[in-house]
Order: C-alpha cells, then structure tokens, then sequence
C-alpha cells in the first residue's frame, strides 16, 4: 500500500464529531513500515490529539524511531500542513530532507520536506550539555 493510500485509508477512522475535519496521517520508517494515525478530537478541545502525533506514537510503540518518508491527507480545497506542534514532533524523528507530501482527498498534493515546513528547528544541541 501507498503512504498516500495508507493516510488515505486512515482518515476514515478519524474521530472529529465537533469539527468535521477528519485528518490522516502515515510515516513509513526506517525499517519500510507504514505507520498510521488519524485525528481524535475531545469535547475538551485543546485535549484532542493530531493524525501526525498518533501515527509518530504508532511508530514509537512498534520500537522504531526514524521517519523517511511522512503524508498526510484531509478532505480541504488545499493540501493542509502540520500544525506548528506536530511539526516539532516530525522535525523529532526526520532528517531535514524527508519528503512530506501533503494531499486532499479530492487528489490535489503539494511536495515538501521537513525542513521547508520547519527552518530553524528546536533540537538536541539546543539544550545545555548534561540534560
């Protein structure tokens, strides 16, 4: 399967009673597998979790910590990219130059990769020797 079509697949079991903005999301990893994630939204908003993080959490749960490769999809006029804090999340586990592809359900994509999404990144180096 597709990281397009895995993302594709996955926005369906999105959880978004209160917007009705169902997001999908798959990281392929090092290894070659496909992580998945899908928005779940909470009446207690900001509580819900985003596609990026569940499928980042995914990933991580199945012992593996490098992305290659990230898409994400969402039923929008315009492909729709990571909010700010998920972009943190992928810049965690993603070289700079990782491809994302970020894709609306009607077919329309936009390429990009990690860095474009986030220049300057917070990262390991940033933080006093010792932590």
């Amino acid at each position: 399967m597709s990281l397009i079509d895995a993302a594709r697949e996955v926005r369906e079991f999105a959880y978004a009673p209160y917007s009705g903005f169902k997001v999908g999301a798959a990281v392929r990893a090092a290894s070659g597998t496909v992580h998945r994630g899908c928005n779940v939204e909470n009446v207690a908003y900001p509580e819900g979790t985003c596609a990026e993080a569940g499928a980042i959490a995914a990933m991580i749960a199945a012992g593996e910590t490098e992305i290659v490769e990230v898409c994400v999809i969402a039923d929008s006029p315009q492909p729709v990219p990571p909010c700010g804090g998920c972009r943190q999340k992928l810049a965690e586990f993603a070289r700079g130059d990782v491809p994302v592809l970020l894709a609306t359900t009607a077919g329309a994509t936009l390429a990009t990769t990690v860095a474009e999404l986030l220049p300057g990144r917070f990262e390991a180096a940033h933080m006093p020797e010792g932590r």
